[in-house]
């Protein structure tokens, strides 16, 4: 199928978002833009959700992991149905409790300003670069695979993606995107059972000789009992635990859904449904990686993890249908994480950061500030976007882990504290301890790998023994996150003195 026609479906795919924006963002205000008048569907939530938490990066990287790491990535997942289990029972109660617009106010009613203003500043790091790691990886497809045939640039595309982003966002943000993750939720399921089903075709087998083909390859391992690697069992399944927590729980852009739910009761089974289809889905990518190496070892197809979908969803042998549903499937799984990220950002940074809830300003001045604050985060997704074109080198979901691992322990940390403790804060001091936290969990991070030395510095000398020595070849993995979240959670203990009454 030519680059020009599949261009062609990107283009009416955009345009049916609009129509989407247009209709539901009818009579919006500042409310229905932040929390969605707290009059959403849970069903829809739940759903739209789904598509959320995958993005693009889960569309091709976690299929694409499957050679190097077999079905390792479920022992996360797992560590997922815990955290999950959290939420819904802990946290969700709280921030009904006491009504919040945005979470991070929690820390401001339980701690003070400081707390406030770091829990909300972690945040947006993170998702600003989160989300636009996740928008690198898919745009980049796009470019190699259609636009560069059309001859059109990368900055070009860049700009006009985050420009359609901004057109369905700007007025209706949860309101809308509740419908418009549903939507694009329902094209990427619908893109990985067809691509899964016309690749299971191409080897001449079904689902349970495909699943036997790959046991025989060994990719269908799911638990790896090596205490010493970084992917072992528990690590994986403890930090996926905490990365829920973090990354759903104490995440803006995943809460703001949630509690655009109008009561608790909805809003727990939104998550639980949410959850028990997203380890299903996430098993089906696995299986879909699986399937896609045993089809490229049978052409003798080599790319690169993170291209090798693309590469077979795009080739000659596969008709037109595929690679318009792979298109379809991989922008719909691109946009859900990338406009409730710029509309969520909009949101902590009016509330948590300028205090637009407490400004004496009327709704169109509160409007205006909105306004230009989103404008604001996509001149920064466009940037931030074009430094991963020039630097990135490596798997995304890697970085992304790593990444979530260092900026949202401050608030695993924060949360943790004011939930399990009664004592009160020198709210001076929170920052330094944010601060120092990361960093100390950094360095044992690069200290327990010493592949860092040789790669980083270009020497050699014995710092294999050396990390033996400290750590007994000890590798951290994804409980980065929890180490980091103990850092805080000690050097807020230093901080903190008995209180009687607390805040909340």
């Amino acid at each position: 199928m030519s680059a020009g026609l599949l261009f062609s479906f990107v283009i009416a795919y955009f345009i049916l978002l609009l129509l989407v924006a247009w209709y539901t963002s009818k009579g919006s205000n500042n409310d229905s833009f932040f929390i969605g008048n707290k009059k959403s569907n849970w069903m829809l939530v739940a759903f739209g959700m789904i598509g959320t938490s995958l993005s693009g990066v889960t569309f091709v990287s976690v299929p694409g992991g499957v050679g190097s790491a077999n079905f390792y990535y479920f022992q996360i997942v797992l560590g997922y149905l815990l955290g999950y289990l959290v939420i819904a029972f802990v946290l969700l109660p709280l921030y009904y409790r006491m009504n919040l617009t945005s979470i991070y106010t929690y820390l401001e009613k339980r701690f003070g300003v400081n707390a406030h203003k770091a829990g909300a500043s972690f945040f947006i790091l993170s998702r600003a670069v989160g989300a636009t790691a996740r928008l690198y990886l898919v745009i980049n497809i796009l470019q190699i695979f259609i636009l560069n045939k059309l001859g059109i640039p990368f900055i070009a595309t860049t700009f006009v993606i985050l420009l359609m982003i901004l057109l369905y966002t700007f007025e209706g943000g949860v309101r809308t995107i509740i419908y418009t993750d549903t939507l694009q939720t329902t094209g990427m399921l619908l893109g990985l059972i067809v691509c899964i089903v016309f690749i299971i075709k191409a080897l001449g087998t079904d689902f349970s000789g495909a699943l036997t083909l790959l046991s025989d390859k060994g990719y269908t391992q799911i638990f790896n009992t090596d205490v010493k690697a970084s992917s072992f069992f528990l690590k994986h399944i403890i930090g996926g635990m905490f990365i829920a927590i973090a990354m759903t729980g104490l995440d803006q852009e995943m809460m703001q859904k949630n509690i655009s739910v109008k009561n608790l009761k909805d809003s727990q089974k939104n998550m639980m449904s949410f959850t028990a289809v997203l380890m299903i889905v996430n098993f089906l990518f696995l299986f879909l990686g699986g399937i896609l190496y045993l089809y490229a070892d049978s052409k003798g197809i080599k790319a690169p993890p993170d291209d090798l979908f693309p590469t077979i969803a795009l080739s000659p042998a596969f008709s037109g249908t595929i690679g318009v549903l792979f298109i379809i499937a991989l922008i719909s799984a691109l946009f859900p994480s990338v406009d409730g990220a710029i509309t969520s950002l909009t949101s902590c940074f009016c509330i948590d950061i300028l205090g637009l809830n407490k400004m004496e300003a009327s709704e169109q001045q509160k409007k205006n500030t909105r306004l230009k604050v989103h404008f604001g985060f996509a001149i920064l997704f466009f940037m931030l976007v074009l430094i991963f074109k020039a630097v990135n080198d490596k798997l995304i979901i890697d970085f992304i882990l790593k990444f979530a691992g260092i900026t949202y322990g401050p608030l695993l940390g924060l949360f943790a504290f004011g939930i399990l403790t009664k004592r009160s804060l020198n709210d001076r001091l929170v920052w330094l301890v944010c601060i120092v936290a990361p960093l100390l969990a950094l360095g044992v991070d690069v200290i327990s790998s010493p592949e860092w030395y040789e790669k980083k510095l270009h020497i050699s000398l014995g710092l294999t023994s050396f990390s033996e020595n400290i750590f007994a070849g000890y590798k951290i993995g994804n409980e980065l996150i929890l180490i980091n979240g103990i850092f805080t959670f000690v050097g807020l203990l230093i901080i903190s003195k008995k209180s009687n009454n607390t805040k909340v």
